[in-house]
């Protein structure tokens, strides 16, 4: 008859109980009874029947639970433990699916043992589950997991597999929005077979998320939680739906005799695309140098990478569905190409955009920048003032877009010469971003507007080492050519230039300097054909236009355009 009596069942059992309990009841009998019966009525007793399961028991010092599923417990669990917090005693939680014998006064079996000893592993005022718990909520909830490996624990014959749950959900993890892009880098594989490397191939992850950490528009992923992955054969598409990121970084280490390969690689994680791969080979002998040359590289070459699979995103979105920052990235491929239309539907969006958020810095920021080269475009209706505003309105204190500031010191430097404050916004947005390949291009031509030819060269070189293949390096090439003539190299200058112009062919300044580079460099001929070329990019060109517009100081601009005189161009 009492065989008949137990029922065996499958059950989610989740085993707590308050850290210290007999030191604190030696210190104050009182105040940590009034505490735990505080705890029990307020939180442990509600919060259980709220996720649909039953107490089966209090043990003094904790309590043992049910509940019908995974999910409940874990749920209920965080719960709980987020509430307690509050509380003066501090808990400690385990959570196992298993087999479990109810005799109809308290539960027994392997299923409840596990669950009791995951609780003793936990941290304080933490949650531990076991493997199978794990495998049933990994993809439905919205928490975070560290593998803990296989722990040996007692009276049981194997090991039990065990999991940390953080109490944050993934938004408050990383502290990322719904609409915002976000990138996990995991740790890199150490390919050498020699254990020692495994300090090296984890210290190259770690730079290159605090390197990421400084682009102040896309989010980085702690390590602890990106780290949980460690020595897991895992599939991207998994990593990116648990940590809840739309970009997933991965790489590997690999010595051979004095000689190290370092490989990175940036994939999409809902489809799993490489968007971006790149290999690094060094000496073992400098191997911080090469290090930080590593991370440079990645942080400098992930930034345009992901900007680009973010535009394409937004172009995917319904018209009916795109916020203030889909807005923003639909501009983005309109404001770099060099014709009105395109300027016009830049500024177009990014009004749009404000309506919608008034105080947007980096549609404020890029309204700078399309308003400001839309005077260049059509001299007519001049965008300076316009530009400035905008410039003006990214300046704030709080403002830590580095692309906004980059923008808004461009539009000073232009416009008003205001080349201190210009430098000071680069300054700002180089500190927040130092390995940004676009903000250091706007330096280049910020140094280059103000006299400082050296400085914007030396910009505009780090700008294009750090991502060759940036669509965006036309800036860098412009400035690195304007360095170049007013120091009165113009073989260098018509050089940077011309590759400025290959890259964006309807990129009126870099033609402009073409020709100035010609005439100055004795090369008639071939700056009558430039001066051809211009026209027929911008019909209007006049350089009385040109000189009103800015730019340089008055003595370097009659130089640049006494060169345009000379090559036949409308006065």
């Amino acid at each position: 008859m009492a065989e008949e009596r137990i029922q065996r069942r499958l059950a989610a059992i989740l085993a707590a109980d308050v850290v210290g309990y007999s030191k604190l009841m030696e210190a104050d009998e009182d105040a940590t009874v009034s505490a735990w019966h505080a705890a029990r009525s307020d939180t442990i007793d509600p919060g259980i029947a709220d996720h649909k399961g039953r107490i089966v028991k209090h043990t003094g010092d904790g309590f043992l639970a049910e509940f019908p599923t995974v999910a409940e417990a874990v749920n209920c669990a965080v719960a709980m433990q987020k509430k307690l917090a509050e509380n003066t005693l501090d808990f400690r939680m385990g959570i196992n699916l298993g087999d479990i014998m109810d005799d109809g006064e308290d539960i027994h079996g392997d299923g409840v043992n596990i669950a009791a000893r995951l609780e003793g592993i936990a941290d304080t005022g933490g949650i531990c589950v076991s493997g199978s718990v794990y495998e049933q909520v990994r993809k439905k909830l919205d928490f975070i997991f560290e593998d803990l490996g296989e722990q040996t624990v007692k009276n049981l014959s194997t090991p039990v597999r065990a999991y940390k749950v953080f109490l944050e959900d993934i938004a408050a993890k990383t502290g990322a929005v719904s609409d915002k892009p976000s990138i996990a880098v995991l740790a890199f594989d150490n390919l050498s077979g020699d254990p020692e490397q495994e300090y090296f191939a984890d210290g190259i992850a770690e730079d290159v998320i605090t390197a990421l950490s400084r682009f102040h528009w896309f989010f980085v992923i702690a390590r602890n939680s990106s780290f949980a992955y460690k020595g897991r054969n895992v599939d991207i598409r998994q990593v990116g739906r648990e940590l809840g990121v739309r970009y997933v970084l991965e790489g590997s280490v690999r010595k051979g005799g004095n000689r190290l390969r370092i490989t990175a690689q940036l994939i999409e994680a809902e489809t799993g695309n490489h968007l971006w791969a790149e290999k690094y080979d060094g000496a073992l002998e400098d191997v911080f140098d090469l290090q930080d040359q590593i991370t440079e590289g990645v942080a400098g070459a992930i930034e345009p990478s992901l900007r680009l699979a973010e535009i394409e995103r937004a172009r995917r979105k319904r018209p009916d569905s795109l916020d203030a920052y889909d807005l923003y990235l639909r501009a983005l491929p309109h404001a770099w190409v060099y014709t009105e239309a395109d300027v016009e539907k830049a500024i177009e969006l990014l009004e749009m955009a404000l309506r919608i958020d008034p105080g947007y810095a980096a549609a404020h920021g890029l309204a700078a920048w399309c308003n400001g080269h839309f005077s260049t475009l059509v001299p007519g209706q001049p965008r300076g003032p316009v530009s400035v505003q905008h410039a003006r309105a990214v300046l704030g204190p709080d403002t830590d877009d580095s692309l906004a500031l980059a923008f808004a010191a461009w539009a000073l430097a232009f416009f008003e010469r205001n080349y201190d404050v210009a430098i000071d916004a680069i300054k700002r947005a180089l500190a927040f971003t130092p390995n940004s390949p676009i903000v250091l291009s706007f330096g280049a031509l910020v140094h280059a507007y103000a006299g400082r030819f050296d400085v914007a060269i030396k910009h505009a070189e780090a700008s294009l080492r750090l991502s060759p293949f940036d669509p965006m390096r036309f800036l860098a090439e412009l400035a690195a050519a304007y360095g170049h003539f007013f120091s009165e190299r113009y073989d260098d200058a018509a050089e940077a230039a011309q590759r400025s112009a290959h890259i964006n062919p309807q990129f009126v300044p870099a033609v402009t300097l073409i020709v100035a580079c010609l005439t100055c460099g004795k090369q008639p001929q071939a700056a009558l054909a430039a001066a051809e070329r211009l026209l027929a990019l911008s019909p209007d060109f006049r350089i009385g236009d040109f000189v009103r517009i800015g730019r340089f100081e008055p003595d370097l601009i009659e130089k640049f355009a006494a060169a345009l005189r000379e090559a036949g161009l409308p006065e």
